[in-house]
């Protein structure tokens, strides 16, 4: 008997799931990264906004997409019906060789470093972090649910002390000194968007437990426009709570943000909290791609252009057991290999490829005549908008690491065999 996903999820998962995609540590750190292009707090908070605005546009896009094809896998399922199997098994390759499971590696390392357990290894609490969500994943799909809740809820409360204290701390001297930037004006916004744009990655993750929603087409679209709403919110009050106690250039010569503004509000106290509620965040991320990118896997094999062995489903709880082992195993492997950050480097432009791809795919869609529940608003120039945006920042990656861009691509072909192999073996 085969077994299949069970949908026991809502549109409150769903918002949580998608808020928990987007926040990890960076929000605590990056805000120095923007500061040091840009430097006016009026620039600093239009960047960040301006790419809540475009993150915005892409939850339009996935929203109507989710209202399409509420299948397990999401993103994969849009790419496999617009363009070609190959396309979207290309997706599915990267995103477990490299992108997720080199994103989940990173993010447990700098778990491990914050959680300051100095007679165990960074490399060794990281992969011991990692089996433990495994587990908590393969025990059904409610019980990662629960586990992400809990710690999205706890992210949420660190991030809310730390604007807290901004906004009851001492205030940065006025007027602020702006000093000059290494870029021409416009090559400097387009260099602060870079940061921002990957700050509010990661929503499109949510897409892939479409399969397990109780109501795919309105669940995911809810929770899509309510959690990149709510992250562009908290994003922005982060930015102003920082500008505010550091000023502009205060922000930009620090690497901590977070950190100086708690010390500023709380002293040494106020540091130790942030550096736990920063470690919770990452727990929190890492709890989120451990929920939901193993069904993309669970979709490949469905389709049998994976490991058949991947598209099984446990009988009791009803969730793709393999998959999530496999995801675990991938992630811990480049965790305790330790070169995450280069490997990381290689696909940024692969993974922007993918975005702006499938806001091609809606478009794709509409010519055919499909039309979800939920419509773009503003569609197709805002669909063209957000694709030309993810293509924008392709270009950026590849002018500014080419090396590492053709790297990149070539693991991205290297699926093109891979998927040969599978498509013989289906046949």
């Amino acid at each position: 008997m085969t077994h299949q996903l069970a949908r026991r999820l809502n549109a409150f998962d769903a918002t949580m799931i998608v808020i928990g995609g987007i926040i990890g540590s960076g929000i605590f750190i990056n805000p120095y990264v923007v500061a040091r292009q840009v430097h006016t707090p009026a620039l600093i908070l239009g960047v960040w906004m301006v790419g809540g605005a475009i993150a915005l546009l892409g939850a339009f896009v996935y929203a109507e997409l989710a209202t399409l094809r509420p299948e397990a896998g999401g993103q994969y399922a849009y790419l496999r019906d617009a363009f070609h199997p190959l396309v979207a098994f290309l997706y599915g390759w990267t995103l477990l060789l490299v992108i997720q499971s080199g994103g989940m590696a990173a993010v447990a390392v700098t778990f491990a470093r914050y959680t300051r357990v100095t007679a165990v290894p960074e490399w060794v609490l990281a992969i011991v972090t990692l089996f433990v969500l495994t587990v908590i994943n393969c025990f059904g799909v409610r019980s990662g649910s629960n586990t992400q809740t809990l710690l999205m809820l706890l992210k949420l409360a660190a991030i809310g002390m730390l604007v807290f204290a901004g906004l009851s701390g001492g205030q940065a001297p006025s007027p602020v000194r702006t000093s000059g930037g290494a870029y021409p004006p416009l090559l400097a916004l387009a260099a602060a968007m870079t940061p921002v744009m990957f700050a509010y990655g990661g929503w499109q993750t949510s897409s892939f437990i479409a399969g397990e929603l109780k109501n795919p087409k309105r669940d995911l679209a809810i929770g899509l426009l309510a959690g990149v709403a709510s992250v562009i919110a908290i994003y922005v009050s982060v930015n102003y709570v920082c500008l505010r106690v550091l000023g502009a250039d205060g922000l930009a010569q620090t690497t901590a943000p977070a950190a100086e503004v708690m010390r500023s509000a709380m002293g040494e106290r106020g540091v130790t909290l942030i550096s736990a509620g920063i470690a919770i965040s990452t727990l929190g991320f890492l709890s989120q791609s451990m929920l939901t990118a193993p069904r993309v896997y669970y979709a490949m094999a469905s389709d049998g252009v994976f490991f058949k062995q991947v598209a099984s489903v446990h009988p009791v709880t009803r969730v793709p057991i393999v998959a999530i082992i496999l995801q675990g195993a991938v992630a811990a492997i480049i965790a305790a290999w330790g070169s995450y950050e280069q490997i990381l480097s290689y696909v940024v432009s692969v993974d922007f490829i993918f975005f702006g791809l499938t806001g091609i795919a809606l478009l794709v869609f509409r010519k055919r005549g499909e039309a979800g529940s939920f419509r773009t608003p503003g569609h197709p120039v805002t669909t063209l908008i957000f694709v030309a945006a993810c293509w924008l920042i392709v270009a950026g990656t590849v002018a500014r690491s080419p090396v590492n861009s053709v790297i990149g691509f070539a693991l991205l072909l290297a699926g093109v065999p891979a998927y040969a192999l599978w498509r013989r073996k289906a046949s």
